[in-house]
């Protein structure tokens, strides 16, 4: 209970780190999944039950006030607690039916986890095992908000996402690189290239996409500042496997998981656009839930970080 006996509804908590997060009422009920005037009112009544504003709406993006900063670290603390609990909870009651959740974006859900996870399952017992495949931005909001004990994704060092601001636990899992790729034309040679001095046709990442992000965020220092700039996009999606069905059609070049073309350059139906130039390597990496988690995923955890069954 708050000022005045009121009632406290921990929706409304959940929905306060969302508008922190975000800094915008739309994104954050969004992100919540419910209707905006309902977030707006959710968020009214958390401070009416604290008593003080906790957020600047005069400010954009909207900002925490120093109340709502201060409220802000101790609520994360509460929460964790609570989940904590209710796994422990859970877990004590019944051991068995603990289960592993993770996110995984599309292109790691369908190269990277079934290899990796069959290499886990010959040295841990596993219980049941859900796994939500979506973009990385997706991914990094389920971790976020606590509905996922793991998150699988690409990452590189010059691009940090969320999860690594947030300083969620990370653990490398293994090797990637991005290769510009593109379908070949009558003599192999790739029918959109780079280095020809024309602007090719691109197959671009969406701001969803963690790919996007590692090409946003090191282009300029890896190619020059004049590089973006020469390129020509014409077509955009947050799905590796999108952009590598649509340079397979020859509609332009795109900078795709090894992991994910190996085999396409093997046989010659995608061929090296950049002649073994303009590659990224980029790590696939493992995230947690910072706050105690049930037995089976501590124990996977401890396995991974001793080196255990994570790596090629």
């Amino acid at each position: 209970m708050g000022p005045g006996n009121r009632p406290l509804d921990i929706e409304w908590l959940e929905d306060f780190l969302a508008l922190a997060e975000t800094g915008n009422f739309s994104r954050a009920a969004q992100a919540r999944s419910i209707a905006q005037p309902a977030f707006s009112r959710h968020i009214r009544a958390l401070e009416e039950w604290v008593g003080v504003d906790l957020f600047d709406r005069s400010a954009h993006p909207t900002a925490l006030t120093a109340a709502g900063k201060r409220f802000q670290p101790l609520l994360q603390e509460v929460l964790a607690g609570l989940e904590a609990a209710r796994i422990k909870a859970k877990a004590a009651h019944d051991l068995a039916a603990a289960s592993l959740s993770f996110a995984a974006t599309h292109v790691l859900s369908l190269t990277f986890f079934p290899r990796w996870l069959g290499r886990i399952e010959a040295r841990l017992t596993l219980g049941p095992i859900q796994t939500i495949s979506d973009s990385s931005l997706a991914c990094e909001d389920l971790m976020l908000q606590r509905r996922v004990q793991f998150v699988l994704c690409h990452g590189h060092a010059d691009a940090p996402g969320r999860l690594d601001d947030a300083q969620y636990p990370m653990q490398r899992l293994s090797d990637d690189v991005l290769v510009p790729v593109a379908a070949p034309d009558a003599n192999r040679a790739p029918l959109h290239a780079l280095g020809t001095g024309q602007a090719p046709s691109v197959l671009a990442y969406s701001e969803a996409s963690g790919l996007g992000r590692i090409m946003r965020s090191i282009q300029d220092s890896e190619f020059g500042k004049d590089f973006a700039p020469s390129l020509s996009v014409v077509f955009t999606a947050h799905h590796a496997a999108l952009l590598r069905t649509m340079a397979l059609e020859g509609r332009g070049l795109a900078w795709l998981p090894m992991s994910l073309v190996a085999e396409d350059l093997r046989h010659g139906t995608l061929v090296d656009a950049g002649a073994g130039a303009w590659r990224v390597p980029v790590d696939i990496r493992l995230y947690r839930q910072a706050a105690h988690m049930a037995p089976v995923a501590e124990a996977l955890w401890q396995l991974v970080s001793g080196g255990g069954a994570s790596r090629d």
